[in-house]
C-alpha cells in the first residue's frame, strides 16, 4: 500500500469508523475490499461495509454488539454515549423517560443482558417508547442464536440509517 493508499483509507476509516459502534475495522475491512463506484451512496457503502461486517468473525460480531450502550442506560444518563447513539436515542425520547419509564427500562435492560449476556439493540430512530419496550418483552422470548441474528440486522439498519445522514 502505498502512502497515499494509506492515507486515503486513514481519511475513509476516521470519516467512516463510527458508523458501526466502536467498530473501525468495519470501514477498514469495506476499504481493504475495494469501493464500487456504487459506494459513493448511502446504500453502495451500506452494502461493503455490511458484507465487512458479515465476513467478520463470531467473536468480532459479538464484540460489535457488546459495543453498543443500553437503551436508557448508564452511559445515557452519565452523558458518555457517542453522538450518534445520543442523537438516535433522543429522537424516540429515551432522554425525557419519567421515573417509572426509567426504572422499566433498567429491569428490562438487565433481564435481557442477563439473558443473552449482551445489550438489547435496537434501530429506535422514528420508534415510540411504547414500540420500544414492546420488541424488548417479545425479543425476550428469543433464543440465543435468533437473538444474535436480530441484534446484527438491528445494527445494520442503524449504519444504514447513519449513512444516509452522511451521504445523499
Amino acid at each position: 500500500m502505498s502512502a497515499a493508499d494509506t492515507v486515503e483509507r486513514d481519511a475513509f476509516v476516521a470519516r467512516f469508523g463510527g458508523v458501526f459502534e466502536h467498530s473501525p475495522w468495519i470501514a477498514a475491512t469495506a476499504f481493504d475490499a475495494g469501493l464500487p463506484a456504487a459506494a459513493m451512496t448511502a446504500e453502495g457503502l451500506h452494502r461493503c461495509m455490511v458484507a465487512a461486517l458479515r465476513a467478520g468473525s463470531e467473536a468480532q460480531k459479538r464484540a460489535l454488539i457488546a459495543a453498543h450502550p443500553d437503551l436508557a442506560g448508564r452511559l445515557a444518563a452519565a452523558g458518555r454515549l457517542t453522538p450518534d447513539s445520543r442523537k438516535e436515542q433522543a429522537s424516540a425520547g429515551l432522554d425525557l423517560l419519567s421515573d417509572g419509564e426509567h426504572a422499566r427500562f433498567a429491569a428490562l435492560n438487565e433481564r435481557y443482558k442477563a439473558r443473552f449476556g449482551l445489550p438489547f439493540i435496537m434501530a429506535v430512530k422514528g420508534r415510540s417508547k411504547d414500540e420500544i419496550l414492546a420488541a424488548f418483552e417479545r425479543r425476550l422470548a428469543n433464543d440465543q442464536a435468533q437473538e444474535f441474528a436480530t441484534a446484527l440486522a438491528e445494527i445494520e439498519r442503524i449504519a444504514l440509517l447513519r449513512l444516509k445522514e452522511m451521504l445523499p
